[in-house]
């Protein structure tokens, strides 16, 4: 069910409308950073897409880039940093704002100061929306209103974090083995 809709009687096309995703490795096009965020909604104001920057936290690096919004960013992002490509994805969704968030490993791949502003705007974006996040780190999902570990293609927990810490199943094994290896 979506919004008390039954999937089945709900188009492909209109799904898709509603979902916004931000993966570990997004796809960047070849063209400048203002198209690249334009993606998300190709109608948008350039005042849409400043205010979605700024909330995914890349307005300042963009004006420093060489051209601001119309510097070409090369194939696949390349002229990007990690955080960068990040956030320009991020923006894209945020001007999307879409229903439905599926977060896929979003920060896996980042140093710690991309990451902070990384989880800053994710968060911003995450509110109020349904949101699934995919996520080997532990820590990144705390605060989710419910946790679903899966193992081998099956559910193997389901609860919030305090509970499944309480359960002293394989939640809590995973999460006390990560931490004690300093693995945030």
């Amino acid at each position: 069910m979506i919004d008390h809709k039954d999937i089945k009687d709900i188009t492909i096309k209109s799904l898709r409308d509603q979902i916004g995703m931000v993966l570990q490795d997004n796809i960047l096009f070849s063209g400048t950073v203002r198209e690249n965020i334009l993606f998300g909604k190709p109608s948008a104001t350039e005042d849409e897409i400043i205010h979605a920057a700024k909330a995914a936290n890349a307005h300042d690096f963009i004006l420093n880039l060489p051209n601001g919004y119309d510097t070409e960013i090369g194939e696949r992002g390349v002229k990007l940093s990690g955080g960068q490509k990040q956030r320009v994805a991020i923006a894209r969704v945020f001007l999307k704002s879409p229903g439905i968030l599926i977060l896929d490993e979003a920060t896996s791949a980042l140093d710690l100061e991309s990451e902070h502003l990384i989880q800053e705007s994710l968060a911003k974006l995450a509110k109020d929306r349904t949101t699934l996040i995919v996520a080997h780190r532990l820590s990144t999902i705390t605060h989710a209103d419910q946790i679903v570990l899966i193992e081998n293609g099956e559910i193997k927990e389901k609860g919030t974090h305090e509970q499944l810490m309480k359960e002293g199943g394989a939640y809590y094994r995973l999460f006390n083995v990560q931490n004690l290896n300093g693995i945030d």
